[in-house]
């Protein structure tokens, strides 16, 4: 069975990937911060009967990545490492005037140095597969200048930029920076709580995802709402 290490996938659009993932067959490593909600996601993504693997922690411990990893090994391999973990760098959002350098870093932090360290401690694992791929999720404040998102979007660009790289320098694999849209989810909630505007459920972008790993297109930037109306 092909085996998938998702960070952040105790819920959101990490849980709602996990789940059509298990569906499929595959076998899963999650991380999140929140050792009980993760095992609440883990027990429900064993009822598929897929081997599922749940280790809390920080994505930014060096030792937390080797060990999810290591985790995956004793499933077999890696063939899908997915980046979905995040930080927005203040809850709300602020104004860069007003943006801590501490919040800026935990950001770049998560974002982006601890999503490279995961892919350093994954790579052998993911070039031995037949269809090693690494996902990246990205965000449209990583191309777009939206008021209060600086941190945020400065964070992404940056991590849109390594998976560039990634996709140049790994030509064995695919490398996919994926901005999934507008998301109903407790990240878009906590840096702009004031907007209770409806949006889409992160379950709606989910075939995107699934698109992408059935067709297999060039590494790339791509958008989940430009491959959903393209179906």
């Amino acid at each position: 069975m092909p085996v998938a290490i998702i960070t952040g996938a105790s819920k959101g659009l990490g849980r709602a990937l996990a789940e059509a993932l298990a569906a499929r067959g595959w076998d899963l490593v999650l991380d999140a911060r929140t050792a009980a909600v993760l095992k609440e996601t883990a027990d429900r993504l064993t009822t598929y009967g897929t081997r599922v693997t749940a280790l809390s922690g920080d994505v930014t411990d060096s030792g937390h990545r080797a060990e999810l990893v290591a985790a995956a090994r004793r499933l077999g391999g890696l063939d899908l490492l997915m980046s979905n973990a995040s930080a927005l760098g203040a809850e709300p959002l602020v104004r860069l005037e007003a943006l801590a350098p501490e919040g800026l870093r935990r950001a770049l932090e998560v974002n982006v140095v601890a999503a490279l360290g995961l892919v350093q401690e994954a790579l052998p694992l993911l070039r031995a597969s037949g269809a090693g791929t690494v996902i990246a999720v990205s965000s449209d404040a990583a191309a777009e200048a939206y008021e209060t998102w600086g941190g945020y979007g400065a964070s992404k660009a940056a991590l849109d930029h390594l998976t560039a790289v990634l996709g140049e320098e790994e030509r064995g694999l695919r490398v996919w920076a994926v901005d999934p849209g507008d998301m109903a989810t407790d990240l878009y909630a906590a840096a702009v709580p004031d907007d209770d505007g409806p949006r889409p459920a992160p379950e709606s972008v989910v075939p995107a995802f699934l698109r992408l790993l059935d067709e297999r297109p060039a590494s790339g930037r791509y958008a989940a709402p430009s491959l959903l109306e393209a179906r």
